[in-house]
């Protein structure tokens, strides 16, 4: 469907004109791979197609006026490079079930709330951190259920889960131990009406800082500052889920946090916190 859809634009890229645009406030001739939503997989098929530079600025305006709620203290812009996969992309592997990850676990999430079922993930899709707090919806034989990555099955094949113990037995009969399992990645439910937090590791400092991105609506898959240069600048990422960085300063900061899906926000004055304690609201959530 999408290489149909790629040949279309690029045979009639020069065919459009200006005659044109005024249907595009409909959106439904920037629905390109035909799903019935414009989102940054159109803005990659309409790049791809060889769409002129002037109707690839009407999508990007089309996409920034529709992404979501927009204020002095939100930005939303899309970085093609970013999109790890399409959403909704359904993961296979086999699901087995242990007893932790609400507290102690490799994504550094405590305290974890007991609202959530929570699963370890095998070390190719956690990726270094990548799906680290993700939200998923985990299915087997006997139904589906939600649930959050806090936690790393480092021995698990790709596709792999380790589902706590209270939740394997709402997929699957628990004397089979291990069983076909599929998932894939879901909006996190508690982001539909509150903005992205921050947490900063211990010893956080106008010297050295750890920050930690939480209540993310998708996947956090990079975090910059900008310097006093007015210039971003990507924070380094660490196995257990902070980005640290020596050159950040006292604050407070401007960020700019780059999902999976290539979908970026800017959420500015958020303040250093040198107490590891506390959980500091922003004032910015993904889009859908």
């Amino acid at each position: 469907m999408k290489k149909q859809i790629i040949s279309l634009l690029a045979a009639s890229a020069a065919a459009f004109s200006a005659a044109v645009f005024p249907a595009f406030s409909a959106g439904e001739h920037f629905d390109l791979d035909g799903d019935h939503k414009v989102d940054a997989f159109d803005m990659v098929l309409a790049r791809q197609g060889g769409l002129p530079e002037s109707e690839l600025a009407d999508l990007q305006a089309f996409l920034l006026g529709n992404s979501g709620p927009g204020s002095s203290d939100t930005e939303y812009t899309i970085d093609e490079s970013c999109i790890l996969e399409p959403k909704g992309t359904v993961h296979t592997g086999e699901g087995t079930f242990y007893g932790g990850g609400y507290e102690g676990g490799c994504a550094m999430l405590d305290p974890v709330s007991r609202d959530y079922w929570i699963v370890a993930m095998n070390l190719a899709d956690y990726n270094g951190a990548q799906l680290a707090g993700a939200y998923i919806q985990v299915t087997g034989e006997l139904g589906t259920i939600n649930m959050l990555v806090t936690d790393l099955l480092p021995e698990g094949k790709k596709g792999d889960l380790d589902l706590y113990t209270d939740a394997f037995p709402l997929i699957a009969p628990v004397e089979k131990g291990r069983v076909p399992v599929s998932w894939k990645i879901i909006p996190l439910d508690s982001a539909e009406n509150a903005p992205m937090s921050y947490k900063f590791k211990e010893g956080s400092s106008p010297f050295w800082c750890g920050v930690q991105v939480r209540n993310h609506r998708y996947p956090i898959t990079k975090l910059e500052y900008l310097n006093d240069k007015g210039e971003f600048v990507e924070i380094n990422r660490r196995p257990y889920n902070y980005f640290e960085s020596m050159e950040m300063g006292p604050g407070p900061y401007t960020f700019r946090i780059t999902d999976i899906y290539g979908q970026q926000v800017i959420d500015r004055d958020i303040p250093l916190s040198e107490d590891d304690t506390v959980i500091y609201e922003g004032h910015a959530q993904l889009p859908e």
